[in-house]
């Protein structure tokens, strides 16, 4: 009986110790929705190790791709609210639910960090007879329902559809499953336009592949083509920049994300991290959580305007 008692003591002291252990106390999932080599996985790969490295324990990444990043988003969202499942996301976390049936709803997740603001460029095939965006909007115009526009996603299917509302005159949309087919779609003539992430256009326009015609960040000399002219130079108010942040299943306690938050902002504080990401045409963030959830507020409204505006509707 004795013995027992002993044994009971040594559990429940054991059990004891195992419910107080800091976090993070086992490795970490962070869920990619895109295929390796995607913009969001490069980054990921370049912000994961030197987390690890703080955290103390292995950083995870796991590639789960489909459905415009939905597959991924509602398998965090129906994760444990450890800390232990956390999910790299962009806009369509907040475009999804305007363009696909049955989206995870933004509110099943807590806003963990923003990582990066990822400037966008506007691409046009080496075909296309236009060399800026006055002679893009001219093309639309005398070609009405021909000229064609890529849209691998959320963000560069809303630029397609702000250039289409502002021109007043029908163009074609071609949806894509990723950055990587359109861009060849555009390289091979397929399409005629394509608004991109910079840094994926970049080699492609050194190598004479395919032209940059415009930045769509608000002003000129951010991202990679710093001398390129803005879009809003010409169309007023064309304001067009991706985001990449981090997510945790709703329920989270606020101690454990305020730590991650805290501790994904020290490494993109890190000199080497900083410097790789600026190289690829990242712009290091690392927010707090409040503001963090200010921008995913603002966009989901902003680009649910877009949405209703253009008459796109959940499919």
């Amino acid at each position: 009986m004795h013995a027992h008692l002993v044994t009971l003591v040594c559990f429940l002291a054991a059990c004891g110790t195992a419910l107080a252990q800091p976090y993070p106390s086992k490795p970490i999932r962070w869920v990619v929705a895109f295929a390796p080599g995607g913009p969001t996985d490069v980054v990921s790969r370049v912000v994961a190790p030197k987390l690890s490295e703080r955290l103390g324990q292995p950083v995870v990444i796991e590639n789960r791709t489909g459905a415009g990043g939905n597959i991924a988003a509602d398998s965090v969202a129906k994760a444990a609210p450890d800390g232990y499942t956390v999910l790299y996301v962009v806009p369509a976390l907040v475009t999804n639910p305007f363009m696909i049936k049955g989206s995870p709803d933004p509110r099943s997740f807590i806003p963990v960090s923003q990582v990066a603001t990822i400037s966008m460029v506007l691409l046009a095939s080496n075909r296309f007879p236009a060399g800026n965006v006055g002679e893009v909007i001219g093309q639309i115009r005398s070609n009405p329902g021909k000229v064609s526009c890529g849209a691998p996603g959320s963000v560069p299917t809303i630029g397609c559809e702000l250039l289409r509302s502002h021109v007043q005159t029908d163009m074609i949309i071609v949806n894509y499953r990723g950055n990587a087919p359109a861009l060849n779609a555009l390289m091979s003539g397929e399409i005629d336009l394509l608004f991109d992430v910079a840094s994926n256009a970049l080699p492609q326009v050194k190598a004479g592949r395919a032209r940059a015609l415009a930045s769509t960040n608000p002003q000129r000399g951010m991202g990679p083509f710093p001398d390129l002219p803005t879009v809003a130079e010409t169309i007023k108010g064309f304001d067009l920049v991706t985001w990449q942040g981090v997510v945790a299943p709703a329920g989270t306690p606020v101690d454990i994300v305020s730590r991650l938050s805290r501790e994904i902002a020290a490494t993109l504080r890190s000199p080497d991290v900083r410097d790789r990401l600026i190289q690829m045409g990242v712009e290091p963030v690392g927010s707090s959580m409040e503001a963090f959830d200010t921008v995913l507020r603002r966009d989901s409204e902003r680009y649910g305007k877009a949405f209703v505006a253009a008459g796109i509707k959940p499919e």
